[in-house]
Parts: C-alpha cells; structure tokens; sequence
C-alpha cells in the first residue's frame, strides 16, 4: 500500500513539517485574532511580565509587536516559541544557548546543523540527568522498602 500525503494547491509549506512535535497547542484566540496583552500571556503561560519583558531584552524573544499606545502585543506564534523556551529552560540549557539557539532561528535554514547540535548537546545533557535521578529513585525506593519490612514486623 503507498500512502501519498498531498497539499491543495497553494497551501504548500515553506518549513519542513516537524513530525516529532508534539501536537499544536490549542490557542486562546484563532490566528488573525491573537493580540494578546502582557497580562494575558502570564496568565496562559505563568511567566511573570518581568520574565517576558526580560526574554524581549536579551533577544530570546523575537520582536513582539506594538500597539500605536506602545503596548505590547504577543501572538499564537509568540505562545508556542515561549512553550519552546519554557521546555529548553527545564531541560537546564544555558540562558546563553537559548539565547544563541533564538540568534540562529531569526538567520534561518542555514543553521538548521548548528541548531541541531546545540540541541543534541542538551539532550544528552537531560539524559545524563534522568539517569542520575533514576539512580536517586532508586535509593529512595530501596529505603521505602527498607521502612515498609520495618512497620510491617512491628
């Protein structure tokens, strides 16, 4: 059986699809309709407005759009790239490297292979990490154990 995936005629898509993301999140608003405040963005994401600010000012957030008062205007597109820098930010990635990372999206398709080795970089990070607290649950559950045989003898 050959499975075609086909796209209507002027629809085409000028980024590779990402077929390891995880599913698109549901925005608040559709596209078109999403100018979000800065008080909306805390409340969706639960950064603070001084972290969101602080993204804007080290260049980890691209360029957030204004209103003709100065106010600030987030997207769904700006929603999924703080749901990205709030995984890389869990992942323990270095401010610096999600700061560069930030730096070789805005350059575009030319950097897709520094991209993925800065990515591949923190994966084996996290997995060093996640091996390491595997290690720690393991002693966590051998004591567990080690108190349950105690209560259970008393």
């Amino acid at each position: 059986m050959t499975v075609m995936h086909t796209t209507p005629a002027g629809t085409e898509r000028t980024t590779p699809l990402d077929h390891c993301a995880p599913p698109p999140r549901q925005h608040p608003r559709p596209d078109g309709k999403d100018h979000y405040t800065i008080s909306e963005v805390v409340a969706f994401t639960g950064l603070t407005a001084h972290t969101l600010r602080w993204y804007e000012r080290i260049g980890l957030m691209p360029h957030v759009d204004r209103s003709h008062t100065g106010q600030r205007r987030y997207t769904n597109r700006d929603l999924d790239w703080l749901d990205f820098v709030t995984k890389l930010r869990l992942t323990g990635m270095p401010v610096a490297d999600m700061v560069r990372y930030a730096e070789l999206v805005r350059e575009g398709e030319s950097t897709y292979g520094e991209r993925q080795a800065l990515l591949e970089s923190t994966r084996r990070d996290v997995l060093g990490r996640i091996a390491e607290l595997r290690g720690t649950l393991a002693v966590l559950d051998k004591k567990i154990g080690f108190y349950e045989q105690g209560a259970a003898a008393h």
